[in-house]
């Protein structure tokens, strides 16, 4: 017999993306919404959807994520971020896995999209995050941005597409890249660690050379180059934020 599933989702804004993704899970068995302070229509979508909607206090990715996780009814649990859209094929086999799990955790792949564009290259070409998992057998840990799901044993891997939409306007990216390297800095912060205007400048320019040279982003045409040089200033900004004189 088939495991049942339950879908685990935080939010907060999201009325843009929520509803697509929405439609494309109607299969599962469960939604369940953590939503951190929605202040546009993302509550009201989701209501229309069945969701299970709980309200949540911000304290980061990892335990964001991991409350969405511990508020589902099932143990086979999809997490998924409201950028994201899961196709038929993924659908039909995670159908497919669910009807007999030879794993606790499997990896499936993402392709990203950037200014409508899918992004082949810029060292998103190779993503499988962590997404579907029993929860008895796996945790988020509590790290406030970069999250990960800890996972013992040996995982298996989903290879139909999950589709990713991050940043759909130049002016989206710029605002997340400013909250995000608000996070990273505290996180450096935290740790002692600051970082001069020189070495900020360095490590944002390293990660433009990596992403555009050296991991092929400009095949992803102009939209590519965009993608580069606005990641390249998200580090700059992540390191420069360090800096006492900031």
């Amino acid at each position: 017999m088939s495991e049942k599933l339950s879908v685990a989702i935080i939010t907060k804004n999201e009325e843009a993306n929520i509803e697509k993704l929405l439609n494309s899970i109607l299969w599962v068995d469960e939604i369940v919404i953590c939503d951190t302070g929605s202040t546009d229509r993302t509550i009201e979508i989701c209501k229309k959807y069945n969701c299970k909607i709980f309200s949540i206090n911000w304290e980061g990715f990892g335990k964001a994520k991991q409350s969405a996780v511990d508020k589902t009814s099932y143990n086979w649990v999809l997490s998924l971020d409201a950028d994201e859209y899961v196709t038929e094929e993924l659908k039909d086999e995670i159908i497919a896995v669910l009807s007999n799990p030879k794993f606790n955790c499997y990896y499936i792949k993402r392709s990203s999209f950037y200014l409508g564009k899918e992004i082949k290259h810029c060292g998103w070409n190779n993503d499988f995050p962590k997404r579907l998992f029993d929860k008895r057998k796996a945790k988020y840990n509590d790290d406030i941005l970069h999250e990960s799901l800890i996972v013992d044993e040996e995982r298996g891997r989903i290879n139909s597409r999950l589709l990713h939409y991050p940043y759909q306007s130049i002016s989206q990216h710029i605002k997340k890249m400013n909250y995000y390297s608000d996070l990273a800095a505290q996180k450096l912060s935290d740790k002692g660690k600051k970082y001069s205007v020189l070495s900020s400048v360095f490590l944002g320019f390293a990660k433009f050379l990596n992403m555009y040279f050296i991991k092929f982003g400009f095949m992803d045409g102009k939209e590519g180059l965009l993608l580069c040089l606005n990641s390249a200033i998200g580090v700059y900004l992540k390191y420069i934020k360090t800096c006492k004189a900031n």
